[in-house]
């Protein structure tokens, strides 16, 4: 990860200063808001991603730093958004925005950045970017809803439990990896290969974010421990677990996830059934095995530094401990 930060620091220096630039507001509250929660420890991986694509395909143009700028700015409004959705206290180890500038507030800067967001698509030039960008923006809100009728609902089975992953995370990602090849005009083959390269980054990414749940510290994590358990969420740790569980423990599960408040009695229960019926490293295998596909997905391109990066970047999801 350090190889590709210093790769991409003058990149990624100019995406800082565009996204300062795409905070100016007449409205005190907007820039408030944006540059706390933009400056509270994002690793800024669907920037990087899109730089780094743009790169492998060649780009020799300026527009890739404004659209990474926006797949940030789309990405932030999903976080605020969640965090009024979730109840959220904590992001990256902060106090969530609506926790302290309240749900209003955080919906309606969510909403502006969205709004922002779309305002410099346009200035792209692009049709093409517009529509990916706006289509994700749209099945972004679709998964948010999928992942809202899941809810406590214990039948969530792997499958369904992955279109949830694909809509609400792992689509940007993608659409991220696809418009730094659009940009540079690369052939649609190439072009759908970076789209399936970040899906596949997208699905490992919050596969380990759901694995972390259960097993990160606060401290490192930057959210509760159980966060997923409290909120009635059904992820893999959880799926897995379930399905091998006794009638007894089920019941026990059942319980639990029904709950209003949840209790550290009732948290270390749900760990350690996860734990005993291998639920986190079932979710760790599943997530590698997205990564090695992903890297397939580049054979296409020549061995060059971009792809060793985005290589490095792939490994680092599955790597990481926050």
């Amino acid at each position: 990860m350090d190889t590709v930060i210093a790769l991409l620091k003058n990149e990624m220096d100019a995406v800082e200063e565009q996204i300062k630039l795409n905070l100016c507001s007449d409205v005190q509250l907007v820039s408030q808001v944006g540059e706390y929660i933009l400056s509270s420890g994002g690793k800024r991986i669907r920037p990087m991603l899109l730089l780094l694509s743009a790169r492998l395909c060649n780009y020799r143009g300026d527009k890739h730093v404004e659209l990474a700028s926006v797949v940030e700015f789309i990405h932030t409004a999903t976080l605020l958004h969640d965090d009024v959705v979730d109840s959220a206290d904590l992001r990256r180890g902060n106090r969530s925005a609506n926790s302290v500038w309240g749900n209003q507030a955080s919906v309606l800067v969510g909403d502006f950045l969205f709004a922002k967001s779309f305002s410099v698509m346009v200035g792209s030039g692009s049709l093409k970017i517009l529509k990916i960008l706006s289509d994700t923006t749209t099945q972004l809100a679709e998964g948010e809803i999928l992942q809202l009728i899941n809810t406590c609902d214990l039948e969530v089975n792997e499958q369904r439990y992955l279109q949830v992953v694909r809509d609400k995370t792992a689509i940007l990602i993608a659409a991220a990896c696809q418009v730094g090849g659009v940009l540079a005009g690369t052939d649609e083959q190439r072009e759908l290969a970076l789209r399936e390269f970040g899906l596949e980054i997208g699905i490992a990414f919050q596969l380990m974010d759901d694995a972390l749940d259960y097993v990160a510290d606060e401290a490192d994590f930057g959210k509760e421990r159980g966060h997923d358990l409290y909120e009635g969420k059904m992820t893999l740790p959880l799926i897995c677990a379930f399905s091998k569980a006794s009638p007894a423990e089920k019941a026990e599960i059942a319980r639990i996830v029904d709950a209003k408040e949840l209790s550290d009695d009732d948290l270390e229960y749900a760990c350690a059934l996860i734990d005993r019926h291998g639920g986190i490293a079932y979710t760790r295998q599943r997530a590698t095995e997205r990564i090695e596909l992903a890297k397939r997905r580049l054979d296409l391109f020549p061995d060059c530094e971009a792809r060793r990066a985005l290589f490095d970047l792939a490994d680092y999801v599955v790597s990481r401990n926050k």
